[in-house]
């Protein structure tokens, strides 16, 4: 805090000093998710060296943004030249182009919804006024998914099939990691199962859901289980690698500790094992993560899960003229989601376990 005798130059030293420290606090947050080119922005804007953050603002910012720019380039000269089946590779115009009739179509398809509720409102309101309740119906809007809502489908699914890969793998890769026999039991099955491709489980998945998953829920259709399952397969061994090796090398002395105290089972797991071993849990969740989002999307295409992978087939089925600007609006977005989704396991990771891992 300042103090009456300080000089003006003072005071403003110390509040710049203030300033910076509490950037440095946030440059941590920024880092993991995706931002770190507003710290030295900030830190210009607060007084900083200009000339050592316009340095660091080169190598997050300018030199990002230089690829970037070089890349469009690239692509709007090279595409045009290119002849396929469905016309010339669009470029990013073209692309841009589609984006915005997707999120028109997206605003179209809620104004259609909207209507359909204010009518079926309307109707059952003077079905209660004639004295007819027992006539009042509530049906949900049947329309065409539009773009926006079969991202949100896509990622309901990866995350209903994240959350089962997690709750099956983290609790296996602790056993495995404290027992050499749960170990040298489940590695052949991991070492089996681990190269397998989504393509190849995803019938099986199909014939045991559909035996098992008779009377399929409005809210959680056959389709989607499908696609969740099959990125749970597929997704779950990075993180149960990964939560094994993370168990398995805890400080001996640690666990030491831990029976000289004679701590029962779940102490230990959850005051030594869990603590110790977050930073590479959240490894294989960021992992498990990023494969799930790739699974996806061919367990959508092949299961006809209302999502992106669905979208990608319906449009190159479809063959218009400009079904392969949506295609790449959809290769676009899909890239975008995955950075964004690893963006923010790290921030939990960094969350969780005080680290910065890149």
């Amino acid at each position: 805090m300042a103090s009456i005798s300080d000089t003006p130059e003072q005071y403003k030293a110390l509040k710049k000093e203030k300033i910076l420290s509490a950037i440095n606090k946030s440059s941590g947050w920024l880092n993991a998710l995706g931002f770190s080119w507003l710290v030295p922005l900030m830190k210009i804007a607060a007084g900083g060296n200009s000339k050592e953050q316009l340095s660091t603002l080169r190598s997050t910012l300018f030199i990002p943004l230089l690829g970037i720019s070089l890349f469009l380039f690239l692509w709007g000269g090279l595409a045009p030249k290119v002849e396929t089946s469905l016309g010339t590779i669009p470029g990013p115009a073209q692309v841009f182009e589609q984006a915005q009739n997707l999120w028109a179509d997206h605003l179209r398809t809620r104004e259609k919804a909207a209507a359909f509720y204010q009518r079926q409102d309307q109707r059952n309101t003077k079905l209660i006024a004639a004295g007819n309740a027992d006539k009042v119906k509530h049906r949900t809007f049947t329309g065409k998914q539009s773009y926006i809502d079969q991202i949100f489908t896509s990622l309901g699914t990866v995350a209903l099939g994240f959350v089962i890969a997690t709750i099956i793998a983290v609790p296996l890769g602790i056993a495995s990691g404290l027992s050499k026999g749960v170990n040298g039991a489940i590695s052949p099955l991991i070492q089996i199962f681990k190269p397998v491709s989504p393509l190849a489980w995803l019938p099986i998945v199909t014939m045991i859901v559909s035996a098992l998953y008779v009377d399929a829920y409005d809210w959680l259709p056959k389709s989607m289980v499908v696609s969740a399952v099959t990125v749970t397969l597929c997704s779950l061994w990075p993180t149960l690698i990964n939560t094994s090796l993370g168990v398995a090398s805890i400080d001996e002395d640690l666990m030491n500790v831990g029976k000289v105290l004679r701590l029962p089972t779940r102490q230990i797991v959850t005051k030594l094992v869990l603590p110790s071993s977050l930073p590479l849990i959240f490894t294989g969740l960021r992992l498990s993560l990023g494969v799930g989002w790739m699974v996806l999307i061919a367990a959508e295409m092949l299961a006809q899960n209302p999502g992106l992978g669905k979208f990608v087939w319906d449009e190159f089925q479809n063959g218009s003229s400009q079904s392969l600007a949506k295609i790449m609006v959809a290769v676009l977005t899909i890239g975008l989601i995955g950075f964004m989704l690893d963006r923010l396991m790290h921030a939990l990771q960094q969350a969780f376990t005080f680290t910065s891992n890149r």
